[in-house]
């Protein structure tokens, strides 16, 4: 199976998982992007622009992992990629100011920090990735929700979004 094929496929996994575009958003079919393989030939990895996999070349960034579940996890660029494509709250997570900083460093976002989610994010979403904003919808993680939208915002206590990736301040 070629590439093209390949993120064909994998632009419609996206649509289920995340939703109706999500595909589009994450891999245009006009951008360079490299598929990373495993040893089988399934698709593991998608990597923003043209990578040379030679050792000590530039590396792109990681827009998805694909597991072997058939669900996608969000690397950072992904995430900003799936911010663009959807309005808020869409997918997002919001904390207050003072766990920013945790969460940029890629710490975990606690419910006891979260001051609105996603609405749609139900029970049977949890462990699907979200977004961490702020109050203005900027982007400074991407995670595992390990709680539904309405758990997120009622409970005072508990990990809210399990961060894999944050997005160091400037």
């Amino acid at each position: 199976m070629t590439d093209a094929e390949t993120l064909a496929d994998l632009r419609t996994a996206a649509d289920y998982q995340f939703g109706a575009g999500a595909g589009a958003a994450l891999f245009p079919p006009a951008d360079p992007l490299t598929v990373r393989r495993s040893s089988g030939g399934r698709p593991r990895q998608v990597i923003d622009g043209d990578v040379d996999d030679t050792p000590g070349s530039s590396e792109g960034d990681r827009l998805v992992s694909y597991g072997t579940d058939g669900r996608f996890t969000l690397g950072l660029a992904g995430g900003r990629r799936v911010h663009e494509a959807f309005a808020a709250p869409r997918h997002r997570v919001v904390v207050g100011e003072e766990s920013e900083p945790f969460v940029r460093e890629g710490r975990n976002a606690f419910a006891k920090f979260v001051t609105a989610a996603d609405p749609e994010d139900r029970v049977c979403l949890v462990d699907d990735d979200d977004l961490v904003v702020d109050e203005t919808d900027s982007i400074f993680g991407v995670g595992r929700a390990e709680l539904s939208g309405a758990e997120a915002e009622q409970l005072g206590s508990g990990v809210a979004v399990k961060t894999r990736d944050g997005n160091p301040a400037n």
